[in-house]
C-alpha cells in the first residue's frame, strides 16, 4: 500500500502523547517532506533515516514522500521518531509486512549505519505506553530503563536490519534483562557528627514531618555536615515515588542511569534563576524539580540572587512549579524538603565567643535583608547552632546515634501522619488543622499569649501547630501538649531575633 500508519511518542515535561506517523508515497520527482509542527531533529532524520535504510540493505523509494506527524499542532522536537519514520517508509513502500503494527510503538534514534541509539524520557513514554496496553520496541540500552514500568510489553533492538527480520517472523522476543536496582544516599552518617545534639533534634523533627529548615551558625560548626547527612535520615522512596523520580531523571539523560535514590540537591549560590527553577527555550526542570521527593540544599543562603529565593515560596505552598511558554506549558513536581544553612553575619563569627565579629550592624542588617520576611516565615525549623569546642571533637562515636535508628523514629512518626490524615504534617490544609491539631483550653491559652509577645504572624500560627504536631508523633501522643508547643515555638525565634538585627 501507499499509505503506513505507525505510532509513537513525543516529549512533553513529564508527559508523552501518542504521535501518529503517516507515510504516503506517490509518483513524481522524488522528494521527502515532514510536515507536523517538526523542529531542527526531527527534520534532519530524513537524512539519518535514509542512509540507515540504505546500510541495512532497503531500498529508499524514489518516489514524492509525504510524512505527516498527527496531531499537527503538537511541537514535536527530539530525535526518537528516527525509528518510527523508517518502519513507516518500509511498510508504505512494501518492502515489509508487520502483523499487528497497530498494537505497538516504536521509539529510538538512528545512527547512519542502522543502529539503534537511546533517546531521553523514555520512563514517561513507557508509563503511557503501558497504560494504553501496546507494545513498545526501543533501542537495547533504553530497555533496561524502560523495564521499571510494570507490566510493560517491552522489547530491546540493537538496529533497524535484526528488528525488521523479527518483526516479519514474529520471532521478537520480549526483554529480559535485569532491571535496574533502587540504591539508598551514601553520603555519611548521622553518628559521624560530634556535638550539635540540639540541631540533631531539629533536623529529626523536621524529617518527621517534611517541614524545611534553616541552619545558622559559624563557619565550621557543622552545617553543611549535618545538611549532607540529612537524608540519610529520611525513609526510603515508595514505588510510586522511585517511578516519579526517575521519570524526572530520564527526561534529561539519553542511555545513563537514573535516579535511583532520593534526590540531594546542593546548587552553588552563582546559579541562575532557569537553573534552579526550570526553563530555557525548550523548558527543561531545574533543581527544585531535580529535588522532588528529596532535599533541596541551599548553602550560603543570602549569597543566593533574591528572584531566586523568591521563586522558592510558589513551590513550597504547591508542591508544583509551573513553566509557561508561547505555545505550550508544562507542570513539573517539586515537593522537596527545603534545607538551607547560612552565617550570622557576613564574617561568620557573629555568635562565635572564640572570635571577634567584624561587621558593623548595618552590615549585619543589609546581610540578613537578603532573606525576605515572606521566605523566612515559610521555614518551620530555624536553628542557632554554636561554635564547637575541640573538647567535642574528642567524643567517641560508640555514645552518638546512627542515622539507622533515627530513621526509625522519623519513619513511625511518617506512618502515623499517613494513617491519621493521608499526607505529611507539612503537607495539612486549614480543615485538616483544625482536625488534627486540637488543644486544650489551657494550652489554647498558653498558644495564644505566645503568639501576642513574640508578634507571630497568621501564617506562623498555623505552621507552629504543624510542628508540633509533628512532635507529638514522635513522642507518640495522640493530643498537642505544651511542651510540644514550647519545642515548637522554640523554632521559631531566629525571624524574631533577625527583626532586631542581634
Amino acid at each position: 500500500m501507499a499509505v503506513s500508519v505507525v505510532r509513537t511518542r513525543a516529549n512533553m515535561g513529564l508527559e508523552a502523547p501518542l504521535v501518529t506517523i503517516e507515510t504516503h508515497l506517490t509518483n513524481g520527482v522524488p522528494h521527502l517532506t515532514i510536515v507536523g509542527l517538526p523542529e531542527v531533529a526531527v527534520k534532519e532524520s530524513k537524512d539519518r533515516v535514509r542512509s540507515a535504510l540504505l546500510n541495512s540493505g532497503f531500498e529508499f523509494p524514489l518516489k514524492r514522500i509525504t510524512i505527516n506527524l498527527a496531531p499537527a499542532d503538537l511541537p514535536k522536537e527530539g530525535a526518537q521518531f528516527d525509528l518510527a519514520i523508517a518502519i513507516s517508509i518500509l511498510v508504505a513502500s512494501q518492502q515489509i509486512n508487520i502483523p499487528h503494527l497497530s498494537t505497538k510503538e516504536f521509539i529510538g534514534e538512528l545512527a547512519l549505519t542502522g543502529e539503534l541509539r537511546p533517546v531521553r524520557g523514555i520512563l514517561p513514554m513507557a508509563l503511557a505506553c503501558q497504560r494504553e496496553s501496546r507494545r513498545l520496541i526501543v533501542p537495547m540500552d533504553n530497555a533496561k530503563e524502560a523495564c521499571i514500568v510494570q507490566n510493560l510489553a517491552l522489547y530491546g533492538a540493537h538496529d533497524l536490519l535484526s528488528l525488521v527480520q523479527a518483526l516479519q517472523t514474529n520471532e521478537l522476543m520480549p526483554y529480559q534483562g535485569q532491571a535496574l536496582e533502587w540504591t539508598q544516599n551514601s553520603n555519611g552518617d548521622f553518628s559521624e557528627v560530634k556535638g550539635q545534639h540540639f540541631a540533631k533534634r531539629a533536623l529529626e523533627i523536621a524529617a518527621a514531618g517534611a517541614h524545611s529548615a534553616l541552619l545558622v551558625g559559624p563557619p565550621g560548626c557543622g552545617k553543611s555536615m549535618l545538611a549532607s547527612r540529612f537524608a540519610s535520615i529520611l525513609p526510603p522512596l515508595s514505588q510510586p515515588e522511585q517511578l516519579e523520580v526517575a521519570m524526572i531523571s530520564s527526561i534529561l539523560r539519553a542511555g545513563r542511569t537514573p535516579q535511583l535514590s532520593r534526590p540531594f540537591r546542593s546548587p552553588h549560590h552563582n546559579a541562575s534563576h532557569v537553573a534552579i527553577v526550570g526553563g530555557g527555550a525548550k523548558a527543561k526542570p531545574g533543581e527544585i524539580t531535580l529535588a522532588h521527593h528529596g532535599v533541596l540544599f541551599l548553602d550560603e543562603l543570602p549569597e543566593f540572587d533574591r528572584r531566586v529565593l523568591e521563586s522558592l515560596r510558589e513551590p513550597l505552598e504547591t508542591g508544583q512549579v509551573h513553566i509557561a511558554r508561547a505555545n505550550y506549558s508544562h507542570a513539573y513536581p517539586a515537593k522537596f524538603q527545603f534545607l538551607a544553612a547560612m552565617n550570622p553575619c557576613p564574617c561568620g563569627y557573629l555568635s562565635d565567643a572564640t572570635r571577634q565579629c567584624r561587621c558593623t550592624p548595618d552590615q549585619i542588617q543589609r546581610y540578613r535583608n537578603k532573606i525576605s520576611g515572606p521566605i523566612l516565615d515559610r521555614i518551620d525549623v530555624q536553628v542557632d547552632l554554636p561554635a564547637i569546642s575541640p573538647s567535642i571533637l574528642k567524643t567517641s562515636t560508640d555514645t552518638i546515634e546512627s542515622s539507622e535508628s533515627v530513621q526509625k523514629r522519623v519513619i513511625a512518626a511518617r506512618d502515623t501522619q499517613f494513617a491519621r490524615q493521608n499526607c505529611y504534617n507539612s503537607s495539612l490544609s486549614t480543615t485538616q488543622i483544625d482536625q488534627v491539631c486540637s488543644i486544650q483550653p489551657t494550652t489554647q491559652s498558653f498558644f495564644e499569649k505566645a503568639m501576642t509577645t513574640l508578634k507571630l504572624s497568621a501564617r506562623s500560627y498555623h505552621r507552629i501547630l504543624k510542628l508540633a504536631r509533628t512532635i507529638a508523633d514522635l513522642d507518640r501522643q495522640a493530643e498537642i501538649e505544651i511542651n510540644h508547643l514550647q519545642e515548637a515555638i522554640g523554632y521559631r525565634q531566629l525571624d524574631r531575633l533577625f527583626s532586631k538585627g542581634i
